[in-house]
Parts: C-alpha cells; structure tokens; sequence
C-alpha cells in the first residue's frame, strides 16, 4: 500500500469514527446530557471536596457539604434573574402601549409612502396572528415538555454528581485498565491538570461575567434605559458565544431604548455601551482574570458551539466549549496528540515553519 493510499485509508477511518461519535451523542442525548453537566459540576466541586476531606470531613459529607453550597448560591442567583423579570412584566402594559403606538405609527408611514391600505395591513396582521397563534401552542406544548424533562434532570443531576465524586477512586482504575499504555502516573497527572485548570477557568469566567454584568448594567442606567440589571447580566453571559452572542444580548434593550424614548440615539448608546465593554473583556478583564484561560482559536469555538447546538440543543453550545477545553488541554500533554492540539490552538507550534502557505 503506497503512501497516498495509507492516508486516504486513515482519513476513512478518522470519519467513519466521527460519524460514530456524533450519532451515540445525538441519540443518546437523554442520558449524556444529565452526565455531561454532572460530570463539570464535580470537576468544579472536587477541589472543595479535597480540602474538606483533608480537614478530617468524611467523603459523603464533604460532597454533600460543598454540592449544598453551590445548590445555595445558584438558588440565589436564579431569585435574582426571576425578580427582575418579574419587574419587566409587571411594565408589560406600559411597553404595550407604546409599541402599539409605533405599529400605529408605522402603518400610516406605510399608508402614505407605499399606498398600503389599513385593511391589506389588518389582512397581513390576522394572517400572521394565526401563524402566531398555532406557533405559540406549539412552543406551549414544547416548554410544558421541557419543564417536565428539567424537573426531572434537576433531580438527577446532583445524584450524578454526587455518586462521580464519591467513586472517583473507581473511576481512576477503570481509565487506567483503559489507557494500560499511559500508566497510572501519568494519567493521575492529567487527571489532576485537567480538573485543576477547569476549576480555574469556571472560577475566572466567573468573574469575567460578573465585571461585564457590572459595566454592562452601570452603563445601561446611565442612559437610562429600563431593567438595566436584567439586560446587562444577559449580556454578559452571552459573551460566551464568540463575536455574535453580544450582538444577541444588546437587541433587546436597543428595543426597549427606541421605544421608551423614542429616538434613535438611545439604542445607539446602547451599543457603544457594550461596544466600549466588549472591548474591556477582551482586552482587560479576560486576560486578568482567566491567566491560565485555554488558547482555542476562535473558528473552532464557533463550529463547536454550532456542532453542539445541532447535536444537545442549547445545554450542547453550553457544555461542548468546557469539553473542547478539557480535550486542548490532554491535547497539550500527550505527544500522540500533537496535531490535534495544533488545529486546536491559537498559534503553531515552536517547531512549525514560519512560511505560510
């Protein structure tokens, strides 16, 4: 067999496998899913869990111990989302009017530049109100279904992550008789990194997002703009998603900006605001506060948040980037990897010619 066909043969097999992959993750999705956040959830709470156990606080209390904690601070981080929400509906009635009021405003634009008359638009707004209408109760159906299936997760999932943490030593043995070839040492030492590095990363974008919420939400009241607090947040937790997610969190208050003031600069400031704090995170705040961050080039985060909503729906944009992380990171400490961590990776490698093609 000639090289060429050595290679063809190779990237046969590297596909097959990915098609392998993607089809037990899409179907399987029910289970991997719950696993999967189960699974980051311990990587977060296992560093706790190990300086609580050094303090003499047996396994099973220092799991439970440190997974109660995280249940707290959630819990009150989810009352505050809620309450703010709960003020924006209560506004409801208020914002109502004043769309009302710009349709208004837009049909008689339409009536006097394009000679539509009110009733092609009334005809225009039934059609698209039933289309609406069968789209909502689908949506109802769908959410009823999902608030059922989060019911359930929401009790699974802290059991998952409870049994991971407390057979952890069993789960060391079953990856070293898998990888018999890397030797317990080495893969404790991956082991380690990996969850030492994720725990430092969620702890630093942790941050990230409660500076960009901060910034994003003090410049939102200086103009004025309503709910600042529940706009800038969204925002910010948005910026995960690459370029786009930020473009995402400012359409809702630049629609809130034009049509409580009624001008175009509002929005306007909208958007320097978060063009001036997009600029901070990137350049200040990220580099601060996530030191040891993973360097993954930006056009394989995109494909995989993509990939990830395609194959788990919007928990897969969310997982898959920690994931992708975890992998660069095993990548960068296993030599047989080396190209993957190179078409991972921001920069080549020292060794990679300097020319480019």
């Amino acid at each position: 067999m000639n090289r060429t066909s050595a290679a063809g043969h190779r990237l046969l097999t590297y596909l097959q496998y990915t098609v392998l992959v993607a089809l037990i993750l899409y179907f399987g999705r029910p289970l991997l899913v719950p696993l999967a956040l189960a699974t980051l959830i311990a990587f977060v709470l296992y560093p706790v869990c190990t300086w609580l156990e050094r303090k003499k606080v047996g396994r099973m209390s220092a799991i439970l111990l440190s997974l109660s904690v995280l249940i707290v601070l959630t819990t009150v981080l989810m009352a505050l989302l809620i309450s703010q929400l709960t003020q924006f509906f209560h506004e409801w009635p208020a914002i109502h009017t004043k769309i009302q009021a710009v349709i208004s405003s837009a049909s008689e634009w339409l009536t006097r530049e394009f000679r539509i008359s009110r009733a092609t638009q009334n005809e225009w707004l039934g059609t698209f109100a039933r289309q609406s209408a069968g789209d909502a109760m689908t949506l109802l159906q769908k959410t009823i279904s999902a608030s059922a299936f989060s019911a359930v997760l929401g009790v699974l999932i802290p059991i998952y992550a409870v049994l991971i943490l407390y057979y952890r030593t069993l789960w060391f043995e079953v990856m070293v008789r898998f990888f018999p070839h890397q030797g317990a040492a080495e893969i404790r030492e991956i082991l380690q990194l990996s969850i030492r590095s994720y725990y430092n990363f969620i702890k630093g974008m942790g941050l990230v997002y409660l500076l960009v919420g901060i910034l994003n939400s003090v410049g939102l009241l200086l103009l004025g703009i309503p709910h600042a607090l529940l706009f800038g947040f969204v925002a910010a937790i948005l910026t995960f998603i690459p370029y786009v997610g930020i473009m995402i969190g400012a359409l809702l208050p630049m629609s809130v900006a034009w049509i409580t003031y009624n001008s175009v600069w509002y929005p306007l400031g909208v958007v320097a605001v978060f063009a001036f704090v997009q600029y901070l995170e990137a350049n200040v705040i990220f580099p601060f506060a996530v030191s040891g961050r993973l360097k993954i080039n930006a056009l394989v985060t995109i494909v995989v948040i993509v990939l990830g909503g395609l194959l788990w729906g919007v928990a897969g944009m969310i997982m898959f980037i920690p994931f992708l992380g975890i992998i660069k990171l095993v990548a960068d400490r296993t030599p047989s990897l080396s190209t993957l961590a190179l078409l991972l990776g921001e920069r080549p490698s020292p060794t990679a010619k300097a020319e480019t093609p």
